[in-house]
């Protein structure tokens, strides 16, 4: 068996036997450096694990984590959704459209659709559950609302990206994904508003007017926080890394001394707590540094990527087929280990094809985004399920319908790409 064979065929073996995704991508690099390469290159082990972490934009992941459970833990999420629903007004599907205009909102704080699923099923679940909507529907449209923080900026999966494909300014991913962020809610908008008014849901007689001001007021603090980090980035203030820092800061800001729901004393508690999923995610991108260093000197990347290419002259195809396997990816692995995985082998595909890699770049993170709410692994709708007290598989119903809906501003975005790249250009970004 071929070395390219030993590394890829290890790395499936070990991920079918339960070895966590960090793990399978060390000792299957190890494998391959074994299978194609001098056993002295084993040494190389220490120094590409340190290599691939450390890269400066990473600060901006464990910072932006902390910035989610920040804004979770100080009540943004409750003032948010009395201003959507002040917004909005009673109406059928009233809450179905809160619930999706808070995520929206909140995926341009903290770019963790898990933090935001929480957050937001907390608050929401509970009231859509005495407004008569049925907890599987109300777990499984917060769930896949929340993914929209992988395009809404700040999204740790775009700084990611920035890193891995070189030459791309993490700016211009920010503002690319904007746009699609906002089409994907709309796409989600339309099944959730005309299934609510189809089985009733939510009687207007029932629920309570908020008033449009004081719950304005109450909300600015968390309005502010798109506001600041955007318009910090576009103003040239400060770096997306330094956006990172100053979004932690102010989300302790208005924990401590403006909503007053977050106490000093649990800010260690945060702090401990960022720093576990953190390490998770450095973890796995330290590791697949081995499995990327392995895949390129065997030429494995090279080979895959050679084969692709074969597979049609038409690169409307091709991008078919590619959007396929990283769907069928995101429904098995998280974002962070599908773009290490996959983005060496996609890389020298795109540069064939032409295609723009910030564009690029958003349809996978769209793609991404459907399989964080996709069975069996589900990051976001284990959170919301669990919140709801559902088994996951009452969902799935739910969940193709809101598949289908995102597919659908997928498609868009694959047959118009300035949705994605006239934003970054009217802003003077490099695309």
């Amino acid at each position: 068996m071929s070395p390219d064979l030993w590394l890829l065929a290890s790395f499936a073996a070990l991920l079918i036997l339960g070895v966590p995704v960090a793990f399978a991508l060390g000792l299957s690099g190890a494998v391959g450096i074994v299978a194609g390469l001098p056993v002295s290159m084993l040494a190389t082990l220490g120094t590409n694990t340190y290599n691939s972490i450390a890269k400066y934009p990473l600060i901006a992941i464990p910072l932006f984590i902390l910035t989610g459970l920040v804004f979770e833990r100080a009540g943004v999420a409750a003032r948010l959704v009395r201003f959507a629903q002040a917004l909005i007004g009673p109406r059928h599907g009233g809450l179905a459209l809160v619930a999706v205009l808070v995520c929206l909102i909140m995926g341009g704080m903290s770019g963790s659709g898990p933090a935001d699923a929480a957050a937001v099923a907390m608050v929401m679940i509970p009231s859509m559950t005495r407004a008569g909507y049925p907890k599987a529907f109300s777990a499984t449209l917060i769930a896949a609302s929340a993914s929209t923080a992988i395009l809404i900026p700040p999204s740790i999966a775009l700084i990611l990206y920035s890193i891995v494909v070189p030459g791309v300014d993490l700016r211009a991913l920010f503002a690319a994904g904007l746009i699609p962020g906002l089409l994907v809610g709309a796409a989600l908008l339309v099944p959730a508003w005309v299934l609510s008014r189809r089985y009733r849901w939510e009687d207007p007689t029932q629920v309570e007017r908020i008033a449009l001001g004081p719950a304005f007021r109450s909300a600015i603090p968390a309005l502010l926080a798109p506001v600041i980090i955007l318009g910090g980035l576009r103003s040239g203030l400060f770096t997306p890394t330094e956006a990172a820092v100053v979004a932690a800061a102010y989300g302790l800001c208005v924990g401590l001394f403006i909503t007053r729901e977050l106490k000093l004393s649990q800010v260690w508690e945060l702090l401990r707590e960022a720093a576990v999923i953190s390490g998770v995610v450095m973890l796995i991108i330290a590791l697949a540094g081995i499995f990327a260093w392995a895949g390129t000197m065997l030429g494995t990347f090279r080979h895959l990527a050679e084969w692709l290419i074969t597979l049609s002259d038409s690169g409307t195809v091709l991008l078919i087929l590619v959007m396929v396997a990283v769907l069928i990816a995101g429904m098995l692995l998280d974002a962070v280990s599908i773009y290490l995985i996959l983005m060496p082998v996609l890389i020298p595909v795109m540069q064939h094809f032409g295609w723009h890699p910030v564009w690029f770049g958003i349809l996978l993170a769209m793609n991404i985004a459907i399989g964080q709410f996709t069975p069996p692994v589900a990051v976001n709708l284990m959170v919301t399920s669990s919140v709801a007290g559902v088994r996951l598989e009452k969902t799935v119903g739910w969940a193709i319908v809101f598949v289908v809906a995102m597919l659908a501003a997928l498609a868009v975005v694959m047959l118009f790409p300035e949705l994605a790249l006239w934003l970054p250009r009217i802003l003077g970004y490099a695309v």
